[in-house]
């Protein structure tokens, strides 16, 4: 039952038409890059206390996550790349935190922090995030070279498959979430 509206280019770059567009459709949810929040805020957005925010495409600020909890019924953090379907991982974010968690994996996805060596890292130690699980794309089209070096294997599955090396650096948090 519910209207989906994707709002243009010319729209989502100007924070007023931006702002004007989401109080005049009355939206429940909405999706979008915190540039694009800041967009919003520095337009005067007051909030919405109905409005679900879901932020991702970039790394939440802890200085917008507060600004947007005081806007908004709640705050969702997403995480993932193209590769993986776009959203691997999902946190809600409840509080003021200097630490922004990105949750953990999504249904159907296995996330890895790994050393150089590929090997898991303890908590709190910074490795590369890798995702594997049923959202993981086949590859680059026609780029080899480059589906070697991101699409490897898995051996953290007794199942013969492949995970997908982000690039992204990461850590376990002391209550199995990750930032």
């Amino acid at each position: 039952g519910a209207r989906l509206i994707v709002a243009s280019q010319e729209i989502v770059a100007d924070g007023t038409q931006l702002l004007a567009t989401l109080t005049d459709s009355k939206t429940t949810v909405m999706q979008a890059t915190p540039a694009t929040w800041k967009l919003l805020i520095a337009a005067d957005w007051q909030g919405n206390e109905q409005l679900k925010v879901l932020c991702g495409g970039e790394a939440l600020p802890s200085q917008l996550a507060s600004e947007l909890l005081e806007r908004c019924e709640s705050l969702w953090n997403m995480y993932g790349p193209t590769e993986t379907t776009i959203w691997s991982a999902v946190s809600e974010i409840k509080t003021d935190s200097q630490l922004i968690s990105i949750g953990n994996g999504i249904a159907n996805t296995q996330l890895y922090i790994l050393d150089q060596s590929s090997q898991l890292v303890p908590v709190g130690v910074v490795g590369e995030l890798c995702i594997g699980g049923m959202g993981l794309a086949r590859g680059y089209f026609e780029r080899p070279e480059l589906n070697k070096e991101k699409f490897i294997y898995n051996p953290f599955s007794e199942e013969e498959s492949r995970i997908y090396r982000t690039g992204d650096l990461a850590r376990y948090l002391p209550n199995g979430e990750i930032e």
